[in-house]
């Protein structure tokens, strides 16, 4: 049965693909693991592509984080075990979710992965939303300075 917060299934293939990224971005670029390293990693703008575990329990654990990626604008795909996680980034122990933040040597993975779940062309999806820029500031006009009146004279 799935879980609550698993908001779309995954095939196996894309999710072989999602790991091979996180291997690739591990050896070569930045990871975050764990919920609360994803929470703010994904927060901050700075998570290109976000891996969540089907199985964690209790889910409420994880729950907030596709929610948080959808408003952030950030892709995220869920794999099916933490273990697979856990594996993938080179630790012994299960890992619930982990937050890939500069791709590396797996940047072509990373926007395949991102395109197959978002449905969009890999040139047309960006590895992590561009910040806004500001508006150049114009240089503020001088007020035309008044001139002072010289007040007649009283006549006495």
């Amino acid at each position: 049965m799935a879980k609550s917060y698993v908001k779309f299934q995954v095939t196996k293939d894309v999710a072989d693909k999602a790991l091979e990224a996180v291997r690739l971005a591990k050896q070569g670029g930045s990871v975050r693991k764990g919920i609360n390293e994803v929470t703010k990693s994904v927060e901050r703008n700075l998570a290109s592509l976000v891996v969540i575990a089907e199985d964690v329990e209790p889910e409420e654990v994880v729950m907030h984080i596709p929610t948080l990626c959808e408003q952030k604008k950030i892709a995220f795909v869920y794999v099916p075990t933490k273990q697979d996680i856990g594996t993938a980034i080179g630790i012994n122990v299960p890992c619930s979710a982990v937050a890939i933040e500069k791709a590396g040597s797996g940047e072509s993975a990373v926007k395949e992965v991102i395109a197959k779940v978002t449905g969009k062309a890999a040139s047309e999806s960006g590895s992590k939303p561009e910040a806004k820029k500001e508006a150049p500031v114009a240089p503020k006009a001088e007020k035309p300075k008044k001139e002072k009146h010289a007040k007649p004279e009283a006549k006495a």
